[in-house]
């Protein structure tokens, strides 16, 4: 299985060299997206072989998710994981994305921080709760940590993504990727929650994400899927009775085995100069 890492990043200076050179342990192909940094972030990863796509201007994180799709999938990605700059995901996850993804082939892998919730600040828990109800609603099945970025997605749900004209909103980022997940369940893939630990770092940078500003976006988004499907009621009825679809993943050490061409070679991202 050929995996490539996508780092989406703006004015992620202060991590990004630590969160690439960790990825890069678990996962030979990486590709980091400055979208548009002013602070030198894509200069910190002079050196390490990872392929940076750079944007002029800020574009939001759709457009660099989307960027980062299409390069992956042009180089054969058959696994595409994806984690943010700013240090909240452990790279060290991947190896239990992927194994969940070989175990429950055909579903989006989300890395659902379960673990140590009350870490998180008590105004961003409830509107993630609040996110994630309106999101296994119009999913049709219940959806756990819908708003988490450290996702493992099928190389052929891409594909299809991409075929679907989308529209690079740097305002509506968050909501984007909220709205992937209803887009995939409505191809067939639905999610597994790996859990997680939540982390959140003292003196980090302030998140992009705004909880009623981005909500509201998201809630809007989610709208406008259920009356185009006439509400969906049997869809909020799966949401609440099914159980969420959960996997524990043996823990393995980070390998590369998954990444190797058929002669059995290392398949890694183009070196960066």
């Amino acid at each position: 299985m050929h995996v490539v890492a996508i780092i989406p990043a703006y004015q992620e200076a202060a991590t990004i060299r630590d969160v690439a050179t960790r990825t890069l342990a678990c996962c030979p192909s990486v590709i980091v997206v400055d979208d548009g940094s002013t602070d030198g972030t894509g200069a910190c990863l002079d050196g390490l072989p990872v392929e940076l796509v750079t944007h002029a201007t800020n574009q939001g994180k759709a457009a660099s998710l989307c960027d980062g799709f299409a390069a992956a999938i042009a180089r054969g990605a058959d696994l595409v994981v994806t984690l943010d700059g700013d240090g909240q995901h452990r790279p060290e996850d991947i190896p239990r994305l992927v194994a969940a993804a070989e175990q429950h082939p055909g579903r989006l892998i989300v890395a659902a921080r379960l673990r140590n919730r009350d870490a998180a600040p008590r105004a961003r828990r409830i509107a993630n709760g609040i996110a994630d109800f309106w999101m296994s609603w119009a999913a049709g099945h219940p959806v756990l940590d819908s708003q988490s970025g450290q996702r493992a997605y099928p190389g052929a749900l891409l594909r299809a993504l991409l075929a679907r004209p989308v529209r690079h909103d740097r305002h509506a980022s968050f909501a984007f990727e909220s709205e992937v997940l209803i887009v995939a369940a409505a191809y067939g893939f639905r999610t597994v929650a790996v859990p997680i630990d939540t982390l959140y770092h003292r003196g980090a940078r302030a998140s992009h994400f705004r909880p009623v500003r981005d909500i509201a976006r998201i809630g809007r988004m989610v709208a406008a899927h259920l009356i185009a499907d006439h509400l969906a009621l049997p869809g909020l009825w799966r949401s609440l009775a099914d159980a969420p679809e959960v996997a524990e993943p043996p823990a393995r050490a980070p390998g590369r085995e998954y990444n190797r061409d058929a002669a059995g070679r290392p398949r890694g991202a183009t070196h960066r100069p």
